[in-house]
């Protein structure tokens, strides 16, 4: 096997823009459930919105950048509002059953052939060099990123520069959020809001905004991926990105300030190495074409990586750098 390839491939992927997604997601999923305790399984409608709203706000509505910025945190808010007024009030699964229905159906909107002029429908918004174009005259850099076994093109790595200063920064406002009172707050709203109702706190009012600003973290991670891909499209924000980003918040640590990086770093990077090896031994005969051919080895990497969260949830329900007495999930 070309070990020089699969360690160039997966260290290049521990600092990449997939990371850098993931990292934001989880980090607005962290607000939501790690601390909060609100059950959002529809944090792939949130980054959708994000991708599409800046894409569309410069594509489709010929706004600046900026504008198109402002544009997509301000349709980010609405749709939390929508979602949290009739729901977070009830219980929290009925949040979970509104938000999984909610992402679903903002894909299905987006990917809607009677609205491809404004969405561009099934095939997303690509092609159209106002949409990325803007971000990259801002390109400070003159070629790739080529150190060691590390590669990264011009344009991906200024989009994982601005996703690290927004992952550095997100890792700051939670920080300062859970050390506020506002943050005590949430947490015993997590532990028991009706004793939080008792002392005169508007539970109501705090769980929104905690989705708010959850569902902004997540907006950005759907802006990440618009611009690394150079296009919006609807199949990158299905229910199952949702799950993935839950993932990488309980394996680094809910209710842990940089659990949600670590917990990326670890998913995207063991996803990669693992594809990597598993090519390579097919590619040298090791594994037979019986047990597995190569159009296999996408379902085969994330049953590998299944099985070990099942130990880590077993052995450790916390995560990696969880604490069992803030928070524990009990997968036995």
């Amino acid at each position: 096997m070309d070990w020089g390839s699969i360690i160039s491939q997966t260290l290049s992927a521990l600092i990449g823009w997939e990371v850098v997604a993931y990292s934001l997601a989880a980090m607005g999923l962290n607000i939501h459930f790690g601390y909060t305790g609100l059950l959002n399984f529809g944090q792939a409608g949130f980054m959708a919105v994000g991708a599409y709203g800046v894409a569309m706000g410069i594509s489709t509505f010929g706004l600046s950048l900026g504008m198109a910025v402002l544009f997509a945190i301000a349709f980010t808010i609405l749709l939390a509002l929508l979602l949290g007024i009739p729901t977070l009030r009830l219980r929290a699964d009925y949040l979970a059953i509104v938000t999984i229905a909610t992402g679903e159906i903002l894909r299905l909107f987006f990917r809607s052939a009677t609205l491809s002029e404004w969405t561009g429908g099934s095939d997303g918004l690509q092609g159209n060099p106002l949409f990325t174009q803007q971000f990259k005259n801002l390109n400070p850099y003159g070629g790739p990123l080529d150190v060691g076994p590390i590669f990264l093109t011009q344009h991906i790595l200024w989009v994982i520069t601005v996703g690290w200063v927004l992952v550095a920064l997100g890792i700051l406002v939670t920080w300062l959020l859970m050390r506020s009172p506002w943050g005590r707050v949430i947490k015993g709203i997590r532990e028991d809001e009706e004793a939080v109702r008792s002392l005169g706190k508007n539970v109501f009012a705090y769980k929104m905004q905690s989705l708010i600003i959850g569902g902004l973290f997540g907006a950005a991670a759907g802006v990440i991926i618009a611009l690394a891909a150079s296009s919006a499209n609807p199949d990158n924000f299905a229910p199952q990105y949702t799950f993935f980003a839950y993932t990488v918040l309980l394996l680094g640590g809910a209710a842990r300030v940089f659990g949600p990086v670590v917990g990326a770093v670890i998913f995207v990077g063991a996803l990669v190495f693992v594809d990597a090896i598993l090519k390579g031994a097919m590619s040298d005969g090791l594994i037979p074409t019986w047990v597995m051919d190569g159009d296999q080895v996408g379902q085969v990497r994330f049953i590998l990586i299944g099985l070990v969260l099942m130990l880590l949830m077993i052995f450790r329900p916390q995560g990696i750098f969880g604490d069992k007495k803030e928070l524990q999930l009990d997968a036995r």
